[in-house]
């Protein structure tokens, strides 16, 4: 049988993700919710134990968690109504170091407001969102998806490997889940038109709902594969004066990752059965539209070069050399925009960069650090070691209770980096105050990460699951049915792993 014609439009858009009835209403009430916060704690009693500049930033961050809970606000807005509130009232707050002294002013708390802008991972961060304008303007992320794709025969289970070990390898140089994502859907969009597949099918919505769930399980085992991994290295740089290597992230990460894309698949394959075992033709076609873009590019060959020793650098990091993963990318972003020898220009690095994700990532971190100099998240770390008994709980209990609470908590995040700016913060306080012997602070400060990335139960607990969901494949019941499936099966590896490979590794406990 001849396979179906080709589609007019390999890459066809994506539809903006259906709108909830009522959003509005919730924006609003989540907005006079937020302010409410604020001033309510701003105005309660003093609270023991708490300087009047903790007591600010805990109102901040009452206010923050609202906002974006409820998505109140854009996000990008967001960061600068935090980053405005942080200025004007600290500045009538005194120096947590010296609650009796005066107030710190607007100088001071001008620099606690920006102080998330000098740190090293928003550099990261930006640079990261070079490398994936990059790869667009290139086209070099589409040609490697579909070269993948090609080598994978019409077996609808097939397929989905064929997408999964995509995404998997569009993670170790797209910096970026949301245009890991964004490049990828669409190739499947532009497959299932082809073939002229029901949108709508089971088939249809497993490719792309796998699409997203792997971009997320890929950002635990890859560190720089998404943007709330460096608020957690940025946070663990800044209070302790050390990092975590590309390597080392990816030895404690990547084998919990490996298994729960197996699990993944298996369980997408199993609850999403697709209508069809084999698609006819459907390798010719993939063929057909690797053909249509042409042989490789002078700009797609230096780009992957570029990108491969980066890869290296990245992947040697303290091995063979002491460049870290921020210098290493800079240097490669201005490879990237050097005329003649880089791959675009500034104009074109600029087509959609999102600069707000930028500033959110800053403005988070420097909430992050507002909350430990104020003694805020030390505060709120005492309480939450004394309600749930953490003193002398073992590194075990420690990691699965504040694992559970983050995965709850993350229900009402629509972005893992909010999560991430205002949980871990507190999360390196609650572990400082622990009084288990030999706790490795920094270990499970980035185990409790990999937690934050565990975005797989609603549709709006991550971008690239609202791209998914965009597309109007799939209802949202199928994304929640497969996504709590996916959470058991990763809190189930959490335990095992918590049991045999991180503590071996000495990621939970140090040799006392």
């Amino acid at each position: 049988m001849n396979p179906a014609p080709m589609a007019p439009i390999l890459t066809p858009p994506i539809a903006p993700a259906p709108g909830q009835p009522g959003s509005d209403v919730v924006k609003r009430v989540g907005l006079l919710a937020a302010l409410a916060a604020l001033l309510a704690i701003i105005w309660m009693p003093a609270l023991q134990g708490l300087p009047a500049a903790g007591q600010v930033m805990l109102a901040i961050l009452a206010f923050a968690v609202i906002v974006w809970m409820t998505e109140a606000l854009d996000y990008a807005v967001s960061s600068v109504v935090i980053g405005a509130l942080m200025i004007f009232l600290l500045a009538y707050a005194p120096d947590a170091a010296k609650p009796a002294g005066p107030a710190m002013g607007t100088g001071a708390a001008l620099g606690l407001a920006l102080s998330g802008f000098s740190n090293s991972a928003v550099a990261l961060v930006a640079a990261a969102c070079f490398i994936a304008a990059a790869m667009s303007a290139t086209g070099l992320d589409r040609r490697i998806a579909l070269k993948v794709l090609s080598r994978v025969d019409a077996g609808t289970n097939h397929i989905v490997i064929g997408a999964m070990v995509t995404g998997f390898l569009l993670s170790f140089i797209v910096p970026s889940t949301t245009a890991r994502v964004a490049c990828l859907v669409p190739i499947m969009m532009g497959f299932i038109l082809a073939f002229k597949v029901d949108r709508r099918s089971r088939f249809a919505g497993l490719l792309v709902i796998t699409a997203a769930q792997t971009a997320s399980v890929w950002n635990i085992g890859i560190k720089t594969a998404a943007a709330q991994n460096m608020v957690a290295i940025g946070f663990i740089e800044k209070q302790f004066g050390t990092g975590i290597s590309w390597t080392e992230w990816f030895i404690a990460g990547a084998p919990f990752s490996a298994v729960l894309s197996v699990a993944v698949y298996f369980i997408m394959t199993r609850l999403m059965k697709p209508e069809m075992k084999e698609i006819a033709g459907g390798q010719a076609t993939i063929r057909q539209q690797l053909e249509a873009i042409g042989p490789m590019t002078l700009r797609q060959w230096k780009l992957l070069a570029i990108v491969l020793v980066l890869l290296g650098f990245w992947a040697t990091e303290k091995v063979l050399h002491n460049f870290d993963t921020s210098s290493t990318t800079i240097a490669a972003i201005a490879l990237m925009l050097v005329p003649r020898l880089g791959v675009m220009d500034w104009k074109e690095s600029q087509r959609g960069f999102p600069w707000g994700t930028v500033i959110l990532f800053a403005v988070g971190i420097s909430v992050g650090t507002a909350l430990l100099k104020t003694n805020a998240a030390g505060w709120l770390a005492n309480l939450i070691v004394l309600h749930l008994g953490l003193q002398q709980a073992s590194a075990f209990a420690i990691l699965m209770l504040l694992s559970l609470f983050l995965i709850v908590i993350h229900l009402g995040f629509a972005s893992a980096t909010a999560l991430a700016s205002t949980m871990i913060p507190i999360i390196i306080s609650v572990l400082t105050a622990v009084q288990t012997p030999g706790i490795n602070v920094v270990g499970m400060t980035m185990l409790l990460q990999f937690v934050v990335s565990f975005g797989f139960i609603l549709p709006v607990n991550a971008p690239q699951n609202m791209i998914a969901y965009g597309t109007d494949t799939f209802d949202a019941r199928d994304f929640v049915r497969t996504g709590l499936v996916i959470t058991l099966a990763a809190m189930a590896l959490l335990v095992v792993f918590a049991l045999t490979y991180w503590p071996w590794m000495g990621y939970m406990t140090k040799a006392v």
